[in-house]
Order: C-alpha cells, then sequence, then structure tokens
C-alpha cells in the first residue's frame, strides 16, 4: 500500500481556506484599516546617501492648518547607545532604531529623517516640503570594491569589525569562516581546479504589497497596531523595544500579507507610527508609496563571490574554498553567513572552508530574500560544477550524482546529514523527459541544484472544539504560503474529521502565544507540530469524556477515525466528535487545548531544475522556453502548495537572473524605483514552469514535513546562466544577464581574434 492511501486528507488539493476572502475582496490588509479619528503619516527622507544632519527646523511644518504631531529622531528615545558601544556599534537593536529613524547622520538615499501626522495625506505631504533640514554631505560608497579601497569613506567610522582581531575602523562588520579539513590537502589532489569570480547586484523582493501600519494609542499607555507583516509578534517586540514601551502593552493584530519574500521580516513605520499616534493624541495610518518601498526598505544587496574547487579526473570532489563577500547595507547584518552554509551544502566535499564577509555600504539595510544568501552561493559553486563537468565530460547530472549528499555525509556547515532526499531530487531530473528532449538552433539547457537548511524556532497553537463539533485553530504565523490549509489538513487528518469542519484563525498577539515569523520554511513543520499536539491533547481529553459516559478505565478508550471507540468490545455504540462535542458542558466543561514548543528536526532541503533558453544572436535577448523544478518536499501535505511555492521560486530567481537589478546613479540614488523600470517577470515572459514533487519523509515530523517554500529560488540563477552557456558557448559570472550585457558578449565572441 502506497503512503498516499494511508491518509485521508494529507496530500489532497482541497480549496483554500482564505480564497473566497481573497477573491472576492474581503480580505484586509495593511493599508484597508482605517478608525474615524485617524491621521495620515508621511516621512522625509534623505535626498543624500551620506550626509550629517546638522539641524532640522520643524516649525513650519507643525503650525500648517491640519498638522497634529512632527516627529524627529531626537524624539525617539536612544536606549542602545551604551550597551551598542561597548560591542563597538553591533549592537542589532541599535541599528534598527538608527533604520528606522536617522540621527546625528543619514546614512543612504531615502533614509528617513523627519515624519508628520496631519488630517489628509495632502497636507503631510505639504507639511514635509516646509521642514527644513540642513545637512553636511559626506562622501559615499556604494558596492564593496569601493567599500574595501584602501583610504575609502567609512560608513560608521567608530565601527570595528566582529571576527577579526586587532581591526581598526572600516567598512567590514562581521567576518566568519567554516568549513571542515584541510583543502590545500584536498587541490592538492585534484586533477583539474577552476577558480572564478561571480557577482550580483542588488535586487528587491518584489513584493506587490506595500508596507502599512494603523496605530491607536490610549491615555494608559496601551498601543494596538494593525500592521502587514511576516510576524505580528516581531512587530510586537520591535516596537516596544524602540519605544521603550512595557511589551504587555502592545498589541498587534495581523493583516492579511500582499507579499513578503522575507522583505517584511522588519519594521519600518510601525514605530514612527507609534511616535505620531502619542504625540498628536489620535490614531495615525502610515502606507509607503511605490517608489520609499525601492528607496527605503531592504532589497537584498550585491554580492562578490571566489570559489575555487578540486576534482579528480574520475568525477570525483577533492575540495572547495570561497570567499564571499556579501553587502549588508549601511548597517551590515546581511545573509553572508547564510551564504557561507550554503554553498558547499548539496555535496560530499572532504576538504571545505567558506570565509564570509559582511559589508557596509550606503544603501538600505539589506533584509531578507527568500533563502537568504543561498541564491547567489549557488550561483556561483552551480556555475562552476557546470564546467567541471564539462571539462571532465561527464553528464551534468551524472557528475551532480556521483558526488551528492546523502544521509550520513557530513555538511560543509557542520553536522551530518541525516536522512535527505538529494540523490532522489536528482535522479527524477535525471528521468524526466524534459532533460533529453532534443533542442533547436540557439537553444541551450542547464541544470543546477539547490540547498536550504529550513528553520524550527519557536511556535505556538491552540485548539477549541466548538459545541456544533467543529474545530477553531489558533495560530500565530501570518499566512503567506498556505499556511492556513496545511494546518487545517493536519487537524482534519489527526482528528478524523472533514477538512471544512476545521477553521484556521491567524490570533492577535494578546490571543496566542508567541509564534516566530513566518519564515525559513518553518511553520508547516513547526507550527504544525504544536497544532499536532494540541490536537492530540484534545483527541485525549475526547477519550476521557467518552469513558466517563461509558463509566470505564480512560486507558480502555482509544480514538479512531473522528470518534471515541472501547477497545476489547463492540458495545457501546462509538461515540463521534460532534456528540461529545454537544454534550461537553456535561462531562466536564469546554473542550481546548495549547501547545507551545521550539521545534527540532528540520529536514533540511534540495532541489534541482531544469531550464532551457534561446538567445537571440542579433539581440541577446534571453527566451526561457521550458522550465521544470523537481524538489524534495518530505512529505507534500497540500501539493497545489507545494508546487506553487516551486513555480513562485523559478520565476523569482529567472528574474533575478535575467533583468532585475537596482540601478544608482554616482549620488547614491536609485534610478529605477517602480515597477515599470525595475521589471520583475510577468505571466508572458515564463513559460508553463513542470514540477515534479519528490517524497522523502524527514522522520523527526509526524508527517514527514519538510520546508518547501526557499529551495526553489536557490537553482534557478545558475540553471538560466548554464543554459545560456550551452546555447552560446559563453560562461556568465556577472548578473543580470539583459541583452545588453549578452550582446556585448556575443559580439567580442565574434570579433576577429577573439579567444
Amino acid at each position: 500500500m502506497s503512503d498516499e492511501k494511508k491518509f485521508r486528507w494529507v496530500g489532497t488539493r482541497p480549496i483554500r481556506p482564505d480564497g473566497v476572502d481573497k477573491v472576492t475582496g474581503r480580505a484586509q490588509y495593511g493599508a484597508d484599516f482605517a478608525l474615524p479619528d485617524m491621521l495620515w503619516g508621511r516621512v522625509l527622507r534623505s535626498p543624500h546617501a551620506h550626509a550629517r544632519i546638522l539641524s532640522i527646523e520643524t516649525g513650519a511644518a507643525a503650525a500648517l492648518e491640519g498638522v497634529h504631531a512632527v516627529m524627529t529622531g531626537q524624539d525617539l528615545p536612544d536606549l542602545f547607545a551604551e550597551k551598542a558601544a561597548a560591542a563597538g556599534g553591533h549592537d542589532d537593536s541599535n541599528n534598527l532604531a538608527h533604520n528606522v529613524m536617522a540621527r546625528d547622520k543619514a546614512l543612504y538615499h531615502g533614509h528617513a529623517v523627519a515624519a508628520v501626522a496631519a488630517t489628509s495625506r495632502e497636507i503631510a505631504e505639504r507639511a514635509l516640503e516646509l521642514i527644513d533640514v540642513e545637512y553636511e554631505v559626506l562622501p559615499h560608497v556604494l558596492d564593496i570594491h569601493a567599500a574595501l579601497a584602501p583610504g575609502a569613506p567609512l560608513v560608521h567610522p567608530d565601527r570595528v569589525a566582529q571576527g577579526i582581531e586587532n581591526s581598526g575602523p572600516s567598512n567590514i562588520a562581521k567576518r566568519l569562516q567554516i568549513g571542515h579539513g584541510d583543502p590545500e590537502e584536498g587541490f592538492a589532489e585534484a586533477d583539474e581546479i577552476i577558480e572564478r569570480e561571480f557577482s550580483t547586484r542588488p535586487v528587491h523582493q518584489g513584493y506587490i504589497e506595500p508596507h502599512a501600519c494603523l496605530a491607536q494609542t490610549t491615555q494608559d499607555g496601551r498601543v494596538t497596531l494593525w500592521s502587514s507583516s511576516q510576524g505580528h509578534f516581531m512587530v510586537r517586540d520591535y516596537t516596544a523595544k524602540l519605544l521603550d514601551i512595557d511589551l504587555s502593552l502592545v498589541r498587534v493584530i495581523p493583516a492579511e500579507i500582499g507579499g513578503g519574500f522575507g522583505g517584511k521580516t522588519t519594521v519600518y513605520l510601525e514605530p514612527i507610527a507609534v511616535s505620531l499616534s502619542r504625540k498628536s493624541g489620535r490614531s495615525v495610518k502610515m502606507v509607503m508609496s511605490r517608489e520609499e518601498v525601492f528607496r527605503a526598505s531592504g532589497p537584498t544587496l550585491g554580492t562578490r563571490i571566489k570559489i575555487k574547487v578540486g576534482v579528480t579526473r574520475e568525477g570525483v570532489l577533492t575540495a572547495g574554498e570561497a570567499t564571499l563577500h556579501y553587502e549588508g547595507g549601511a548597517f551590515g547584518g546581511s545573509s553572508v553567513g547564510a551564504g557561507c552554509m550554503t554553498i558547499f551544502a548539496p555535496y560530499a566535499f572532504p576538504h571545505v572552508r567558506s570565509t564570509g564577509y559582511d559589508i557596509m555600504v550606503n544603501k538600505p539595510k539589506g533584509a531578507a530574500y527568500r533563502a537568504p544568501g543561498a541564491p547567489m552561493a549557488a550561483f556561483a559553486l552551480e556555475t562552476v560544477m557546470d564546467e567541471l563537468a564539462q571539462r571532465l565530460e561527464i553528464d551534468p547530472v551524472d557528475f551532480r550524482l556521483r558526488n551528492a549528499a546523502k544521509e550520513g555525509t557530513l555538511a560543509s556547515f557542520g553536522p551530518r546529514y541525516r536522512r535527505i532526499g538529494c540523490v532522489e531530487t536528482l535522479e527524477a531530473v535525471r528521468d524526466h523527459p524534459h532533460y533529453s528532449a532534443p533542442l533547436g538552433p540557439n537553444q541551450g539547457r542547464g541544470v543546477a541544484l539547490g540547498f536550504w537548511f529550513n528553520a524550527g524556532l519557536q511556535s505556538s497553537a491552540g485548539v477549541n472544539l466548538n459545541p456544533d463539533g467543529t474545530v477553531t485553530v489558533l495560530s500565530g504565523n501570518p499566512d503567506i504560503g498556505g499556511s492556513r490549509a496545511s494546518l487545517a489538513i493536519m487537524t482534519a487528518e489527526e482528528l478524523g474529521i472533514e477538512y471544512e469542519h476545521v477553521d484556521v484563525m491567524v490570533a492577535d498577539t494578546h490571543a496566542v502565544g508567541y509564534t516566530d515569523v513566518t519564515g525559513g520554511s518553518r511553520v508547516t513543520f513547526a507550527t504544525g507540530m504544536a497544532i499536532i499536539e494540541a490536537v492530540r491533547d484534545v483527541m485525549g481529553q475526547l477519550c476521557q469524556r467518552a469513558a466517563a459516559v461509558w463509566e470505564v478505565d480512560a486507558e480502555r478508550v482509544s480514538w479512531h477515525e473522528g470518534e471515541a471507540r472501547l477497545d476489547g468490545g463492540f458495545e457501546p455504540a462509538p461515540l463521534g466528535l460532534a456528540e461529545l462535542a454537544k454534550n461537553a458542558g456535561k462531562t466536564g466543561g469546554p473542550i481546548s487545548a495549547r501547545a507551545a514548543l521550539t521545534a527540532r528536526g528540520v529536514g533540511m532541503g534540495f532541489g534541482a531544475h531544469i531550464c532551457d533558453v534561446e538567445v537571440d544572436p542579433e539581440t541577446g535577448r534571453i527566451d526561457v522556453i521550458r522550465y521544470t523544478a523537481v524538489q524534495d518536499a518530505g512529505r507534500a501535505i497540500h501539493p497545489s502548495y507545494v508546487e506553487g511555492q516551486m513555480q513562485g521560486g523559478a520565476v523569482q530567481g529567472i528574474g533575478w537572473a535575467l533583468n532585475e537589478e537596482y540601478v544608482f546613479d554616482d549620488e547614491g540614488r536609485v534610478q529605477n524605483p517602480g515597477f515599470l523600470d525595475y521589471r520583475i517577470p510577468v505571466a508572458s515572459d515564463v513559460p508553463m514552469i513542470d514540477t515534479v514533487i519528490v517524497e522523502v519523509p524527514n522522520p523527526a515530523h509526524p508527517y514527514g514535513v519538510r520546508g518547501v517554500g526557499e529551495v526553489p529560488i536557490v537553482p534557478p540563477i545558475p540553471a538560466v546562466v548554464n543554459a545560456v552557456h550551452a546555447a552560446t558557448g559563453i560562461r556568465f559570472c556577472d548578473l543580470p544577464l539583459s541583452p545588453a550585457r549578452v550582446l556585448a558578449r556575443l559580439d567580442e565572441a565574434r570579433s576577429p581574434g577573439s579567444a
């Protein structure tokens, strides 16, 4: 009997619980909330990439009719200066506070320097024009090379690098190193060694909904926030900390979220809105414009990666070494650590070392973007793996299979893998008809393997049994990728009831226990485990209630397929959940349970993609003509959602490879802060993306779940780049592969005397 036949709901595709509200417009997002006394908040932002703030005159703005509050960084508590100074300026809360609102310096174009609250957006905009800021413009650095050059202007003159002994002030925020073995020994054993350098540019997550919130404060100090985010407990904690408010006084009510992809795991507007509300005595609503989203919220920033890989002539990897420089924006905090963890992780390297540098530049503070740090690392390694396979004349999938990580492999970042599906995923690629399909002129095929470690973290859940036999589940995670459906499926599966009888609510911070953000591909895995624990508690209570009715020991009662049964006999008749729920008041009162945990045993995630492209030799235009994504999901609780994650990640990766980049002028200003000039893929840019779900169950989860949301964005960049090489014979090491860049390389290759 197959695994699928063991389950009633797991692995099926029921209608999403929130679908009707979202397609009919009833769902409420961050910008949809309003209150009768509401003011509109707007932010004044720096026109300079780096400037000392000499003075801010707000009197004229405050005097404008309709303006009820004006604030600057001086109105926010500076709680962390002493602690930050003791840590060399590295305190994360201090960095976050100064990113929300500049104090002595503006550190990037778009950095918030003041804010107003007025009775209309128009009045608020006029008030911003009346604020007079005197700046002393300072030299700036915009990329890794400039930041590391001798004599470079320092973003923070008082900061020294973590992880580098006896270092003076620099633009390096942190250095870290991981690995095992001795790479030099491994390279000495190699018959082929390839060294390359790769670069990527800043790209935005591309969420459609801008950041938005509504803040209400009361005279007794209580704060209520309605906010669109990936974690309302994160919003509560950050807002309370940055404003020095007692945590218990802050309640955050989650809105629906119109996309996040990691970019909504921090705060920008919420502390400002609360501060303006406290000053004005009225509620304050704030919504970023699209231009503000691009200029002032965190993209994933640029990278430069040097990589060296050695292999025997038989195609066995001997050593890998990489130096990764990641921009972290004006405060550091890049994803270079994850880049170091993931770059060599899909393979069995006997000797491996990754050294990472977190670099400060005069750009917005970087934020997570779906498997943060891993796509850039995979771009470097998987491009080199493709080149090695070509040199050795080994099929690129066979070469990867020869070296693929498996159970017992020592991972490049420390642990030994437990049961993983890397090999099975590659085998599915090898056996897929796409991999052997014929290609036409100017067409090429590329493959790439990707890895993400996934997260567990803290989750809380509640399960309430209603008198009519339905079940209400309380989750602390905003639903970004279909978690309402997956959590409802697991609840229905455990209880043996109808899926439609389960209602999953994303509860506010006063209604459910602390829960970490929706990120790290953790919700179905971790919050799912909390809900399963609570459901099993409810099942135990139901058995006890049935035992009380039957006047038998509870140990004789078990729960099967939605009903309590007396073991060891056929009488009395089973008691169903609806009957037990209806009579709960007579047998002990309401039935409910809570569970909270720090999830352990995350299942490492692997995905492999096949990409076919066609390159126009006259224009350099690249068209993706066929694409297949294969991924180990552990077990697909709701396969449609898993497929959607795979397709969405592939599309984002394709855009990253071909089109997307922030364009800065010499003064550090973003030149394309909108979807007209910053072009994300649309439906006409990509083919129908085929998906193959591999299921190698994670033994640490009751249903075998592995996180699936982030793996799909890791392989696309190198898959596209390898396909372009197959079509053109040219290796590309810098992104994006825009038509102009590709055409220049094609013309260079066609010119007389070219190599």
